[in-house]
């Protein structure tokens, strides 16, 4: 991260803590930071040499506030969110039910002088990236407000896309996209020299149609809209490339080339309501899609199903998955054997702990390319890269870098995957990279792609264990994972 981009960070976080002690959140004022940076950029842009039309009306632009202060430039404000919110196009999906969140003028005064000291538009969008990024990430630590569930490892996310090799002119999906982590990846991928040259015609598709999300949560999908709008991602006037809503619903109708994603941890899926007494009752959603090879209220193994769905029949998909998915019987055994057999699942990177917001996570990526309706079974051998067994980070002591995932690239060999060596042999058993046969996959209990040989050095060494709250989240996990098989087992010998 550049002097520049950091010295930018930590102004615009140093804000943050007078406005904690004024009750205002983490989460609430990135949304602030959203609307006001949108409005610099905007007026910017409305500016020669650019002579935009911005689509913002006149006397509700940023020229029209940054000079005032006090009770005027919150009454302006407040104006300003109210009258975007009413506009059409990207202005109505970000600024829809906007308010004024600073209720201290003076701070909100401070923000607003910062933002426009800084020329936001003759920033490259790598730098504005790394800002909005750098504020995203400082959210996501703060795991009080939940707000990690949306937040990917870049450096996962950046190693996803390698491996997957994004061409120009071909669409990427996202179903449950969050701040937009991996259409950026994507991105800064196709766009980059060293992998190709761009004419005219794919600049403009990767701009305007290359991106397809899905965010449920409607704080994050506005997050998302900025992130890819400072990114240059879509047009104030264009189709939005994002939607609001659950994903798990409905086919969309459209299919994509490549799905690259981190659908939400928690596998239930479920809807709160009131009932006659008028108490809060939970009831666990079952999606009942004609595309889905079975029911199920499994949130991740519908996620899978949906990614099935979206992909055109040469559609490739690289998924974050937690363990469950892997191992679990009923539903998730289904849908493992019909991956197995309609599509080519040729590779699974397991994934150390201490990466997620959310300690403890077992999870996992798994690589699978569709294939056309074919009688026989398309996944002929699953190479698994072990990035877990002896590997530990932490999201601040000890971060997981991309020189972490650079042996498990070079394993993968995006260039040709079909000329892979394994790393491990009989002479080498702590080798990282190992082929299973499907014979001896199919054979195994619920077909289970739970594959692991690396010798855990911690249950040997008491020296090496983890950390005691890393420990106390595993315990926790494998407890609830127990009683929700039993629950579920209790539930179907009651029917």
């Amino acid at each position: 991260m550049s002097e520049q981009t950091s010295a930018i960070i930590s102004k615009v976080w140093g804000m943050c803590n007078p406005l904690r002690d004024d009750g205002v959140s983490y989460g609430d004022y990135l949304e602030q930071l959203t609307y006001l940076i949108f409005l610099k950029m905007s007026d910017e842009y409305a500016k020669p040499p650019y002579k935009r039309a911005t689509g913002i009306p006149e006397g509700y632009t940023w020229s029209d506030m940054h000079t005032l202060k006090g009770a005027e430039l919150e009454e302006k404000y407040k104006a300003i969110l109210e009258k975007l919110g009413e506009q059409g196009g990207i202005l109505s999906k970000i600024f829809k039910g906007a308010t004024n969140k600073i209720s201290n003028a003076a701070i909100l005064y401070r923000i607003v002088q910062m933002i426009d000291k800084e020329k936001w538009v003759a920033m490259s969008s790598d730098v504005k990236g790394e800002i909005y990024e750098g504020l995203l990430q400082k959210n996501s630590e703060d795991i009080k407000s939940g707000a990690g569930q949306y937040f990917t490892p870049r450096p996962l996310i950046r190693a996803m896309v390698e491996c997957m090799r994004p061409e120009p002119l071909k669409t990427i999906a996202d179903p449950c996209c969050g701040s937009g982590g991996f259409f950026l990846a994507a991105q800064a991928f196709i766009a980059d020299s060293k992998n190709y040259t761009l004419d005219r015609e794919q600049k403009e598709f990767l701009k305007n149609a290359t991106f397809y999300g899905n965010e449920i949560v409607l704080a994050t999908y506005k997050t998302a809209l900025m992130n890819l709008y400072l990114h240059n991602i879509g047009d104030i006037y264009g189709a939005v490339p994002i939607t609001l809503g659950d994903a798990l619903l409905t086919d969309p109708g459209y299919r994509v080339d490549y799905v690259l994603t981190n659908p939400p941890f928690g596998t239930k899926s479920s809807m709160t309501f009131t009932n006659e007494e008028g108490e809060q009752e939970e009831e666990e959603l079952v999606y009942n899609r004609q595309d889905f090879w079975t029911t199920s209220s499994n949130k991740q193994v519908n996620f899978v199903q949906h990614i099935n769905t979206l992909l055109k029949a040469t559609g490739k998909a690289a998924v974050v998955v937690p363990d469950n998915v892997l191992f679990e019987g009923g539903a998730g055994e289904i849908v493992r054997k019909k991956l197995l057999e309609t599509t080519d699942l040729h590779t699974i990177l397991r994934l150390p702990t201490g990466i997620f917001y959310k300690p403890g996570v077992k999870a996992n990526v798994i690589f699978f390319d569709k294939r056309p309706a074919s009688a026989a079974t398309q996944t002929q051998e699953v190479w698994v890269y072990d990035f877990r067994t002896n590997i530990h980070f932490t999201l601040k002591q000890h971060p997981m870098t991309d020189a972490d995932l650079a042996d498990f690239i070079k394993c993968y060999n995006p260039q040709n995957r079909h000329e892979r060596i394994e790393t491990w042999s009989e002479e080498n058993p702590d080798g990282r990279f190992r082929r299973f046969a499907i014979e001896d996959i199919l054979q195994r209990d619920k077909t289970s792609l739970d594959l692991f040989w690396i010798k855990d050095k911690s249950l040997a060494d008491l020296d090496n264990l983890p950390e005691p709250d890393e420990l106390a989240a595993d315990i926790i996990e494998n407890l609830q994972s127990a009683l929700e098989s039993f629950q579920e087992l209790q539930a179907q010998l009651e029917k």
